[in-house]
């Protein structure tokens, strides 16, 4: 990129408000989106802006989001001459040897840092905005990520005149009358190449391994009262300045002579490629990825099926006890940490919720319901696009919060803002690699570290990092990978172009590492907006349709009572099938076993006997076995023949040789049973613990309401009120979109023109005010010659809600104590109340 000669640049600007002035309004625009805090609330004019633009929590947040080059910029420029030209800035990136590389990419990262308003001024007069100075610039409490110290000026403060003349003459110079001009002379030495060395090169080799130890950082260091040979040669010729008893300091100029000028050891230009460390076939990865997408509906609805009727008890301070997630863990026959993932996938879908009863407990929430009425392309979608955009992170349970407590699934703590950033972040990359390669984990974090640079004591808590291997991992439980490879469906869900061509090599194995081309696509955009993301979701349903294993309608009953299901069951049948029989074994095949326990539970479902037979005819590709047509007629001669009612509870029974039996049976006792009637007995146990006793007891007792009917027990009772899905908590303030960033570009523009445009000599605002003052009389008369003239006027309102502006007008019509101009603030005919207008003022003869 070829710099601006002087000719070509227009006047130098004085500030940044005046930089700011002189961009249009797309070079604005992306000033506003990428620093979305900026117009939170709206600023009225450039100036406001510019204040903005330096106060230190927006600095810090521009900081944080450059990336490692254009970081090592800013910092560079904050050890540089206030202000620095471009060329001292090449020097102090690239060194003396002129790395092409950084020489290529400086403009670039030098344009990224005016263009986040961080840097303003010509190329030959760069100036950092003071606050990222401050920030960025060598301290003994903060020490700059250069490693390099204070200036000779700095450090050569404090010291006394007569000191400075004895460290000039030492060094080789000529004495000077006055401090100033010998600082000058010193500074001018160790930035002179030739002559500086000269002088190191009559340096005994000791001190030289001192200043080698120093060169890099840190560069302070400590000496004794009577320091040895090699400090005292040091320090006589001012290559270390004393800063405070006992410490020393290796000047920044002599820093950079030593360095060959550069401002960093190691300048970082380029990203780290993303390598990719195997490719296989896409046809697999997709197939593989589909897989994985199906196993995780099973596994989201197992889990709400074991929570049908009332889940965990939901903890005092919010969240599943660690007792409960390990029952999950079991139920779901995984680890811990994947159950977490599992629940939280869930709550973040507005799958499960918190009934909010007093005894308060987790369940399904009625979207569940109608979330498993989708084709299962689309239930996958719920959930990937839940888990793109959800900032609460499962990673975290179990870890402990800032004030030492543990996290826990489902509880408070565990919102990270940066998590959906990450996650676009990471798949972006995996987006940019050739289709079917499967990303070297270690390459991605480096990558995302450039992108990201840790800064400080961050370093010690990597979340970037570990947001990045938790997004790795859990794209592969949800199928948006495949072996480790973005799939298919998984682009289309970024909305990401197509992927590159591969490299052309055989697929390799694990071990094996290739290049990722360097003619990759575009990164898919970090956020796609709600349309645009209803449009990508639609694809990625098209694509995993066809890969997704069509559900079928039958089943293989087993002469020892067990049934095998080849592959996934229609709802209806797995939902019947789920009700008479008992999960065994899960695979490739399902395999179910009928129980009397079973069985029961179907009858108690409202299921007749003649219905069960039915139904396994009709979903069997094997003949029904006689022992399984015994057991359930057997189930059922014997299922409510008793009947439980609540009276505390009570049993009844027509044939009373029954009740006979059951009383003299010794387990009855802990029932308190006693017979009120040859057919009745009486119990002190509740209805629902007879109901249990006697089926301990090998009876089928039946439950019955007031009225004398059966009860029926109905899978899927408890559900929630209907829940809203969890708010992903921001990060920081939104992207404004269109409408808004235009609306707000006009509001400053115009507000800016109220403010700078020129006024005649005596009508400038009054000395402690914003706003023009002028009596009432004086302002309808200025307003009335104006409408005669067609002259624009600059006025002060205060709307109804006591709000203070300035304007600027051009009066149509004056009439009935109202004021119809053509706001040029607000490009539009306005009407104002002159009672509400402090005052007006005359432009200046010479604005149009």
């Amino acid at each position: 990129m070829d710099r601006m000669s002087t000719e070509d640049r227009p006047p130098a600007p004085r500030s940044l408000a005046e930089a700011l002035r002189g961009r249009d309004d797309v070079s604005l625009g992306r000033l506003l989106r990428s620093r979305p805090d900026l117009i939170t609330p709206v600023p009225t004019d450039l100036t406001q802006l510019a204040t903005r633009a330096g106060t230190r929590a927006s600095v810090v947040r521009a900081l944080e989001r450059l990336d490692r080059f254009a970081l090592q910029t800013a910092e560079a420029l904050a050890v540089a001459a206030d202000p620095a030209t471009y060329d001292e800035l090449l020097g102090l990136m690239a060194g003396d040897d002129a790395d092409p590389a950084v020489v290529a990419a400086l403009p670039h990262a030098l344009d990224t840092l005016r263009e986040q308003a961080l840097v303003w001024g010509d190329d030959d007069r760069l100036r950092l905005v003071r606050t990222a100075r401050e920030l960025l610039a060598p301290s003994p409490q903060h020490p700059s990520p250069t490693g390099l110290g204070p200036t000779v000026q700095e450090a050569t403060a404090g010291m006394s005149p007569g000191r400075i003349q004895e460290i000039v003459v030492a060094a080789g110079l000529p004495s000077t009358h006055d401090s100033v001009s010998a600082v000058t002379a010193l500074t001018g030495l160790f930035t002179h190449r030739r002559r500086m060395a000269a002088l190191l090169a009559g340096a005994p080799a000791d001190s030289l391994e001192v200043l080698e130890r120093l060169v890099w950082g840190p560069p302070y260091g400590q000496v004794t009262p009577d320091p040895a040979p090699r400090l005292r040669w040091l320090l006589d010729r001012g290559l270390l300045l004393p800063t405070a008893p006992g410490t020393v300091v290796l000047p920044r100029e002599v820093a950079l002579h030593l360095r060959r000028g550069l401002a960093h050891r190691t300048p970082e230009p380029v990203p780290p490629v993303v390598e990719a460390a195997a490719v296989h076939r896409p046809q697999v990865v997709d197939s593989t990825a589909a897989g994985q997408a199906y196993t995780a509906l099973a596994t989201v609805e197992e889990l709400l099926k074991d929570w049908d009727e009332g889940g965990p008890a939901v903890l005092r301070a919010g969240g599943l006890s660690v007792r409960d997630l390990k029952r999950t863990a079991v139920a779901l026959d995984t680890s811990e940490p994947v159950a977490a993932f599992w629940v939280e996938l869930a709550y973040a879908a507005g799958l499960i919720a918190s009934d909010g009863e007093a005894d308060e407990r987790y369940a399904a929430t009625p979207e569940y319901d109608e979330w498993r009425e989708l084709p299962a392309a689309e239930r996958w979608s719920r959930l990937a696009t839940a888990w793109l955009a959800a900032t609460r992170t499962a990673g975290l349970v179990g870890g402990r919060d800032a004030k030492d407590r543990t996290l826990s699934a489902l509880g408070q703590g565990l919102d990270r803002s940066a998590a959906p950033e990450v996650r676009h972040r990471v798949l972006g990359l995996l987006a940019g690699l050739p289709e079917g390669a499967a990303p070297d984990a270690g390459s991605v974090l480096a990558r995302l570290r450039w992108e990201r640079p840790l800064r400080g004591d961050r370093r010690e808590d990597d979340l970037r990092g570990r947001l990045a291997e938790w997004t790795l991992s859990e794209a592969e439980l949800l199928g948006v990978t495949g072996r480790g490879a973005l799939s298919a469906h998984g682009r289309a869900l970024l909305g990401a172009p197509a992927a590159p061509s591969g490299p052309g090599e055989e697929p390799s194995g694990p071990g094996d590492k290739l290049p990722v081309h360097h003619h990759r696509p575009a990164p898919p955009r970090a956020r796609l907006s709600p349309a645009e993301q209803a449009v990508a979701s639609a694809a990625a349903v098209r694509l995993l349709t066809p890969l997704l294993p069509e559900p079928l309608d039958h089943v293989l009953l087993q002469a020892d009572l067990t049934a095998v299901a080849p592959g996934p069951l229609e709802k209806h049948l797995a939902d019947m099938l789920g009700v008479l029989a008992d999960v065994e074994s899960k695979g490739g095949a399902t395999v179910y076993r009928f129980t009397p326990g079973s069985v029961r539970r179907a009858l108690d479902a409202g299921q007749a006997a003649s219905d069960l037979h039915a139904f396994l005819a009709a979903h069997s590709r094997t003949p029904v076995p006689q022992p399984l047509a015994y057991l359930i007629d057997d189930v059922a001669r014997r299922h409510g023949q008793l009947r439980v009612g609540a009276a505390s509870a009570y049993v009844r029974c027509d044939d009373d040789a029954v009740l006979s039996e059951i009383l003299a049976d010794k387990r009855a006792a802990a029932l308190g049973l006693r017979r009120l009637a040859p057919t009745v007995l009486a119990a002190q146990a509740d209805p629902a613990g007879l109901l249990e006793g006697l089926r301990a007891m090998g009876f089928a007792p039946a439950a019955e309401s007031a009225e004398g009917d059966v009860l029926i027990t109905r899978a899927l009772a408890h559900r929630t009120p209907p829940r809203t899905a969890p708010e992903p908590v921001p990060d920081g303030p939104p992207v404004p979109d269109d409408t808004l960033l235009a609306a707000a570009l006009r509001a400053i523009r115009a507000g800016d023109l109220a403010s700078t445009t020129p006024r005649k000599p005596g009508t400038a605002p009054s000395a402690d005010g914003e706003l023009p003052r002028t009596g009432s009389a004086e302002t309808l008369a200025t307003m009335q010659a104006a409408v005669l003239t067609g002259e624009a006027l600059w006025i002060g309102y205060v709307n109804a809600e006591g709000t203070a502006s300035q304007r600027v007008i051009a009066p149509i019509r004056v009439e009935g104590g109202f004021v119809t101009a053509y706001d040029h603030t607000a490009d539009e005919v306005r009407t104002y109340p002159l009672h509400r207008i402090t005052g007006v003022a005359e432009l200046a003869d010479d604005v149009g």
